[in-house]
């Protein structure tokens, strides 16, 4: 029989990442995740929130899952590949759709029952750990394995699914860091060993595939942040600084270095809650001998009081990277709490802006209130979690697969990755571009 593969998110664009594949009668599903941008757009805000699923699906926020409406009964287990609210944040709208449970790493597991547990939302799905490197045996056909891989947030995971025609290697999102500042390495020598047998197909992360470069090493983030952070005067300024929430090895510099300037540091922001007491339960990080992490509006207020007593004292973390309007950055920003920067106080965002219109446009607002406000503005004190062009090639030519796949990506971004499959003479009817709601069938042979 063939492999039927149904590309329902993540294809058009970047986000919403959600794939099915079918093995004869057998379906796993490949991360559940939402799309960013329209989810922000619907919600002004970065935490999942109790909202209808239809709406969700309406407003383009979470996959349509219709294309696979007749393999319901058929779906063995649905499959998060990482933590990153584009791969698990519509599990808790749709997981309940599928009589199936839901593998992942501990950390994963960690943030999806916190996201339930702040909604008061509930799943009737088994939450079932699998740590990297090890294997399942799903069903008498097919094995589940998670190969240890580097990204912005650890225990990221790239799925192999071993079956009776080949290995089906689904890697969303990686980069190969081999000096990571959290974490494990990759497990090259795993897909190396699983590349000399051949993989059938490569489902592969095509974000950063027009870029001509090796994505640098977190190790090369730590140190603009120590640049920033140690080498500029802050004496008697306030610091703040927004990344991602879920980029727990930056935040653990940020720690490092907060400490070395003599700062107390406080943590402000649900989302960063959510991810450090995540990372704090499955034992990776214990960031709380060292900062204080408040999550609740009334919370922040009354340290924001506090600090503005001592204002050089204080290291702030905060949410809003992409200028949020509910994040904690934009309301401080707008004033809204018991608390204004002043001229020359410093504000480091350790992230670059994500380029769709709405982050752009929230951006470009919360530096211009920040500007008008006298503010020192450090922006893009940061390296990315996407692997670029010379990994992508690196991995095609370890693994070998028979099928290139492009996936998390807009289109100028998979058809990078496919130029890049054809510079390295595979041909066209082996590399196949899609686009959500679709499906490709793949017709192989039996080992």
């Amino acid at each position: 029989m063939p492999i039927e593969i149904y590309t329902l998110g993540g294809y058009n664009e970047v986000g919403k990442n959600c794939t099915a594949i079918k093995v004869d009668n057998e379906v796993v599903i490949c991360d559940m995740g939402i799309h960013l941008e329209s989810y922000i757009k619907y919600t002004e805000d970065e935490d999942i929130l109790a909202i209808s699923p239809l709406r969700l699906t309406e407003v383009g926020a979470i996959p349509d899952i219709a294309p696979i409406k007749d393999l319901r009964n058929k779906v063995k287990a649905i499959i998060p590949t990482h933590a990153h609210l584009d791969h698990v944040g519509a599990i808790p709208f749709l997981a309940s759709k599928f009589r199936a449970p839901i593998f992942c790493t501990p950390l994963t597991v960690a943030v999806i029952r916190a996201i339930l547990r702040d909604e008061k939302m509930t799943i009737p799905n088994k939450i079932k750990t699998l740590s990297p490197n090890s294997q399942y045996k799903l069903s008498k056909n097919i094995k589940i394995e998670f190969i240890n891989m580097t990204h912005s947030i650890p225990q990221t995971a790239m799925l192999a699914l071993h079956t009776k025609y080949g290995v089906i290697l689904y890697a969303n999102d990686f980069k190969f860091d081999s000096t990571p500042t959290l974490g494990k390495k990759p497990n090259f020598k795993r897909l190396k060993d699983l590349g000399e047998k051949g993989i059938f197909a490569l489902i592969c992360d095509s974000t950063y595939a027009p870029l001509r470069a090796k994505t640098p090493s977190e190790s090369v983030a730590k140190e603009m942040l120590k640049e920033v952070m140690l080498g500029t005067e802050s004496t008697g300024k306030l610091v703040a600084i927004t990344t991602f929430s879920s980029h727990l090895a930056r935040l653990k510099s940020i720690i490092e270095f907060g400490k070395q300037m003599n700062r107390k540091i406080i943590f402000l922001g649900r989302s960063l809650a959510k991810y450090v007491y995540a990372g704090q339960d499955t034992n990776l990080i214990n960031f709380e001998k060292d900062a204080k992490i408040l999550r609740y509006r009334k919370q922040i207020s009354g340290k924001l009081k506090e600090v503005n007593k001592n204002r050089g004292k204080y290291l702030l973390v905060v949410t809003g990277h992409q200028g949020e309007p509910k994040a904690v950055l934009s309301r401080i920003s707008r004033k809204e709490y018991p608390f204004e920067f002043k001229p020359e106080d410093h504000v480091i965002f350790s992230t670059s802006v994500i380029p769709t219109e709405i982050n752009i446009k929230n951006r470009e607002k919360l530096e211009t209130a920040l500007k008008n406000q006298g503010v020192r503005i450090f922006r893009d004190v940061h390296v990315s979690g996407h692997a670029a062009r010379e990994d992508l090639r690196d991995l095609i030519n370890i693994t070998n697969p028979k099928h290139i796949i492009p996936a998390h990506g807009n289109p100028e971004m998979k058809e990078a990755l496919a130029d890049l499959a054809f510079e390295m003479r595979y041909k066209p009817g082996n590399v196949h571009l899609s686009q959500d709601g679709q499906k490709i069938t793949l017709k192989p042979k039996r080992i």
